[in-house]
């Protein structure tokens, strides 16, 4: 079974940047969809963006169009969100899943199966 883990998060000001990375060990990520999600406190999680394994088609929740960009690199077997202009909103924590099915436009987290631990986001003057 795959197993992800994220990192690169981290405090930023607002309109800042960062890259989360999650790396998979175990099977390579070339037969998997990868979502990320993220949940703050009190909410509940939601889809950020997911990646295809068939075509690398992307997909963004209205609130990150623009801002965020996912991309996998399957030789290094991680996927990236690189989030620039950061808002106090997007303040979360973050997770990347692998998806268990091909249909991932819909971001439902029934619908991914392994997680990682969570990577913190938090965007603060």
């Amino acid at each position: 079974q795959v197993q992800l883990v994220e990192s690169g998060g981290g405090l930023v000001q607002p309109g800042g940047s960062l890259r989360l990375s999650c790396a998979a060990s175990g099977p390579t990520l070339d037969f998997y969809g990868i979502g990320w999600f993220r949940q703050a406190p009190g909410k509940e999680r939601e889809g950020v963006s997911c990646i295809s394994h068939i075509d690398s088609s992307t997909y963004y929740a209205d609130s990150v169009k623009g801002r965020f960009t996912i991309s996998r690199d399957n030789a290094k077997n991680t996927v990236y969100l690189q989030m620039n202009s950061l808002k106090p909103e997007d303040t979360a924590v973050y997770y990347c899943a692998t998806a268990l099915f091909a249909d991932i436009a819909t971001m439902d987290a029934a619908n991914f199966g392994s997680w990682g631990q969570g990577t913190q986001v938090t965007v603060s003057a």
